[in-house]
């Protein structure tokens, strides 16, 4: 019976624009074998779906962007010069194809299967190269440019918006999954002020990147597609020194559930446009945050909490790999408590809580032991965009779930730092054998990342004779006067728990301590081999740090875990891209 089934699925496919998750709902309700007793969709029929029935043909992809364009007015001024936009949340806006002869320079195959049911073979089309370049739109795609505005170092920035950036339309795939489809240097909107609309091949490796590391680091993100480049000639002033040069230009392929941010609601607040404000919140929360009745007169007030819950361990995640965002302004900030816009980003090396990865971050605003602090400050504006549609009790209810934020991160980042360190249980001292040890790291500066790895890769008794052996980061700790005070506290501590061996504990460390991050020096290296059209390295690093938590011959072989190149501290990053 299965094999008859799967005619009439790949008739239905290859004759229509049915997309997969309608082919698999019309098998749910036909065929008795991939329903389970309670009437659900098998697991053994998923599986069956995910290996082997995954498109490669592009033209039976389809995205819509319907119920966007249902929801909200659309910007009444046509073309996509820039200037001051009202009164809607988009405006529509064609994508500027990039100048050929183009190049897919790197694809995530995670993505393209798991979340928008294609075929990694598919990117080997030229179609291909047209859709995720923006050269050529994707089937139901009515390409808009999102209207948000920001705090940018504190101040109030006016509008802002999707200044290169095209929204493609919604996906919904095999899962049930809703993703919207987004490309990044695809040209110029009307929110693009002074810019061309472009993104170079320096920074759209960088986020291709860096989207795909965080994902496997366990931190929710927007994801990277695809990468592609171009020849086209892009000026650019780098470190704004008046030093323009040519670069090429690049766009990214990137999927989120939703782009929408802090800044989405800050420009209606700000404009006092409050029916489009109590229609943004509406929507998104009937989209996104489902477990809210409409009904509930107190529904803001419980989407606001959810949001102040849920970034505050998005940056207690951050600060558990040592990520520094590089640009916390409230239009970076997503209101799905995800990561995304990958500007001047950086994993911290040495443990240094003054850690800036942004050199147009003069002030160190946004360094990255000041994370969670400047967190709070954005959540204090969301408060104020909220505030108009919340009554006076709502509003005083809300500053005390806002006081609340500290607790919160502070409970998030404890049971982070005590499973790096592998202690289970509750023990008066842990909170003191963390800030020791992250105080003698700051003190010896030593490697954040490998440190903790080091710690997973000990064992009790090498620790406690102080064997060392190729363990650079251990060595470089204890160098520390009190690194033995510690030591011995911490073999105390694990000793107690006695529920486990001593490899267990390594284990349950090396499963939550990579072993490689995205680090800029390797970034860097990646960028100038990318620039002389070598993409050797980006396919090495997207592979490598698809699996962090395992030691790989690869990687020790390009010292991806090894202690940093002596060029490595002179690196500099900046918001140009």
């Amino acid at each position: 019976m299965w094999s008859t089934y799967r005619a009439l699925v790949f008739a239905l496919v290859t004759a229509s624009n049915v997309t997969p998750v309608h082919v698999l709902e019309f098998c749910q309700s036909t065929d008795p074998d991939c329903q389970s007793h309670d009437g659900k969709t098998s697991n053994s029929f998923k599986h069956r779906w995910n290996v082997s029935d995954l498109t490669r043909d592009l033209e039976l992809f389809r995205v819509t962007c319907n119920k966007l364009i249902e929801s909200f007015p659309i910007d009444e001024v046509d073309g996509n010069f820039v200037r001051t936009v009202s009164n809607c949340v988009f405006s529509k806006s064609i994508p500027t194809p990039l100048k050929g002869p183009l190049r897919l320079a790197a694809v995530s195959k995670d993505v393209m299967e798991e979340i928008l049911d294609l075929n990694v073979a598919a990117t080997r089309s030229e179609d291909f190269l047209l859709y995720a370049s923006g050269a050529r739109l994707l089937s139901g795609s009515v390409p808009l440019a999102h209207r948000y505005g920001g705090h940018q170092f504190g101040y109030w920035a006016g509008q802002l918006g999707d200044g290169r950036a095209h929204l493609l339309g919604q996906y919904l795939n095999r899962k049930g999954e809703k993703w919207e489809l987004q490309l990044k240097g695809s040209g110029k909107t009307q929110y693009s002020r002074s810019g061309d609309g472009r993104a170079v091949v320096r920074s759209s490796v960088r986020e291709f990147l860096c989207s795909e590391a965080m994902y496997f680091l366990g931190v929710p993100t927007s994801r990277a597609v695809s990468l592609i480049v171009s020849e086209e000639p892009v000026l650019r002033d780098q470190f704004y020194s008046g030093n323009v040069k040519t670069e090429r230009g690049a766009v990214v392929l990137r999927v989120a559930r939703s782009w929408f941010r802090i800044g989405s609601l800050e420009i209606l607040a700000e404009s006092g446009e409050m029916d489009l404000l109590k229609k943004l919140l509406n929507f998104i929360m009937e989209e996104h945050f489902s477990f809210i009745s409409s009904d509930d007169p107190d529904k803001y007030l419980v989407f606001y909490s959810t949001v102040v819950n849920e970034t505050a361990h998005l940056v207690a995640r951050w600060m558990s790999v040592g990520f520094a965002h590089g640009v916390c302004n409230t239009d970076n900030f997503s209101l799905l408590s995800i990561t995304i816009d990958y500007g001047p980003f950086g994993f911290m090396e040495s443990y240094d809580p003054n850690f800036v990865p942004n050199t147009s971050d003069d002030e160190g605003r946004y360094r990255i032991g000041a994370q969670a602090e400047v967190s709070l400050f954005n959540l204090e504006k969301l408060l104020v965009a909220l505030s108009p549609v919340l009554t006076q009790k709502q509003q005083k209810q809300a500053r005390m779930i806002l006081k609340g934020y500290v607790d919160i991160y502070q409970t998030r980042i404890h049971r982070l730092f005590k499973a790096k360190l592998g202690l289970l249980g509750e023990e008066e001292e842990d909170n003191y054998l963390i800030a020791f040890l992250l105080k003698m790291m700051e003190d010896t500066r030593a490697d954040f990342t490998m440190t903790f790895r080091q710690l997973s890769e000990i064992s009790a008794n090498q620790l406690r004779n102080r064997k060392f052996t190729e363990m650079w980061a251990l060595a470089d700790l204890s160098s520390h006067e009190l690194s033995s005070d510690w030591i011995n506290m911490y073999l105390l501590r694990i000793r107690r728990q006695q529920s486990e061996s001593d490899l267990d504990r390594q284990n349950r460390m090396k499963s939550i301590n990579p072993r490689y991050v995205l680090r800029n020096w390797m970034a860097e290296s990646a960028v100038r081999k990318a620039e002389m059209n070598d993409f050797s390295e980006v396919e090495l690093l997207l592979r490598i740090l698809s699996s962090p938590f395992v030691t790989q011959d690869a990687a020790e072989e390009a010292g991806y875990a090894a202690r940093p190149p002596w060029w490595a501290d002179s690196l500099k990053v900046s918001c140009s891209s």
